[in-house]
């Protein structure tokens, strides 16, 4: 999960409103019949094994469309940099991958193409994603694969003190008490004063009722209090303010937590650890009943408006071809991640067991844009601060997102 601000774009293109719009390489008044042989394509795959996943992905629909690739990788937090610095010069890609929550702000500024504009098929992907894909009614991207957040756990930690997997935050909260013992806790998570803070607060949030609309309600508060009392109570470290979502996994391995929350991302760095026997469950919720609902991560793959009809025509096949049965399976499987499609999770867990508990938390996961569009970054600063206020005993629950607004 990753996420970039975006703030120099929004002013950017409140300055210059064309910035982003006909910034291809392309005239404007190129005939949508124009023969197509190259597209350009900029995406934040840039580290191993995924840079080569996407790579075979994109080369087997550029076969198929009869084109040839220019890719362009960057680092995550380089991302919108890179696409102020080419819209600026005219040169924007002909397909940009987008994280999902930075859709709609980069929508917002005119600087992509719905896809329906090009009669690309959206039926048949989770909710949740077409949500974070669309921005004022319209798709503007797909994502072939999805992520979320489950809770980890160690079997042999687990089976030696006699205990289930938790299901509910009662289990969990005695689960993690027992299992603390010498330098290791029981429940490991991260509650950085970053984004990743924040979209790991959200399982317990929407899960209990709260929204992203109202941190002020009471099932907010009852969320942030259940986390503070596993921190006060010691049965998850005072460190959990300063860890990262990879620091977590590196203290569930090395054995200092004998529960985590995270995401499918880490199964690749855990496989490094084959002494660590583990299992995934989907997030406990607060109440027998309920249902776990979690963040949607993962990336949406985008046609910017590039004033170039033809090649934006055959962009927007390439954004349905990536995000088709066959690729959303194959890079499902190579990269621990979860098809877009609902129709395919049976086929995917069967091939992948330990990613059913994930594909199921995927069924019912929640965009962060869905409801607050544009402003979520703003939502989610105030989030993660409330919870640091909280859990270093500089706010109650109670207080803290009202103290966090102050600041």
């Amino acid at each position: 999960m990753k996420k970039a601000s975006l703030t120099c774009l929004m002013a950017m293109a409140a300055i210059a409103p064309l910035a982003l719009t006909a910034c291809g390489g392309g005239s404007s008044q190129a005939s949508a019949n124009e023969k197509v042989d190259s597209l350009t394509v900029l995406d934040y795959y840039n580290n191993e094994p995924d840079k080569t996943h996407i790579q075979g992905a994109l080369d087997k629909c550029a076969a198929q469309l009869g084109v040839t690739l220019r890719r362009e990788t960057v680092p995550g937090k380089d991302l919108i940099q890179k696409v102020l610095q080419r819209s600026s010069s005219r040169t924007l890609p002909d397909v940009l991958m987008l994280d999902n929550p930075d859709v709609q702000e980069i929508a917002a500024t005119g600087g992509l193409a719905p896809l329906n504009d090009f009669g690309v098929d959206t039926s048949g992907f989770a909710q949740g994603m077409l949500d974070a894909a669309s921005y004022e009614g319209k798709v503007y991207g797909l994502a072939p694969t999805a992520n979320t957040l489950g809770l980890f756990y160690n079997k042999e930690m687990l089976a030696a003190a006699g205990i289930q997997p938790p299901k509910t935050w009662d289990e969990l909260k005695a689960a993690a008490a027992k299992l603390t013992t010498g330098d290791r806790y029981g429940l490991a998570f991260s509650a950085i004063a970053t984004y990743e803070g924040s979209w790991q607060f959200l399982p317990f949030m929407w899960t209990n009722g709260g929204e992203e609309t109202d941190l002020k309600s009471p099932k907010v508060a009852e969320a942030l209090g259940f986390i503070d009392g596993l921190v006060s109570s010691g049965s998850a470290s005072k460190s959990v303010v300063n860890w990262s979502q990879a620091d977590v996994r590196d203290q569930f391995a090395a054995g200092k937590a004998a529960m985590m929350i995270n995401g499918p991302w880490q199964i690749p760095s855990l496989a490094k650890t084959p002494d660590i026997k583990w299992a995934a469950v989907q997030v406990p919720v607060n109440a027998q009943g309920q249902t776990p609902v979690a963040p949607l991560g993962g990336e949406v793959w985008t046609v910017p408006q590039t004033g170039n009809k033809a090649k934006q025509a055959k962009s927007a096949q390439l954004v349905q071809c990536i995000s088709s049965d066959e690729n959303q399976l194959a890079l499902a499987k190579e990269r621990f991640t979860v098809p877009t499609k609902t129709a395919l999770a049976g086929e995917y867990v069967k091939a992948v067991p330990e990613m059913a508990a994930f594909t199921e938390q995927v069924a019912h996961a929640q965009s962060r844009t869905g409801k607050l569009g544009k402003e979520w970054p703003k939502t989610a600063t105030v989030m993660y601060t409330a919870i640091q206020l909280a859990l270093t005993d500089q706010a109650s629950p109670q207080e803290a997102f009202s103290k966090a607004e102050g600041k």
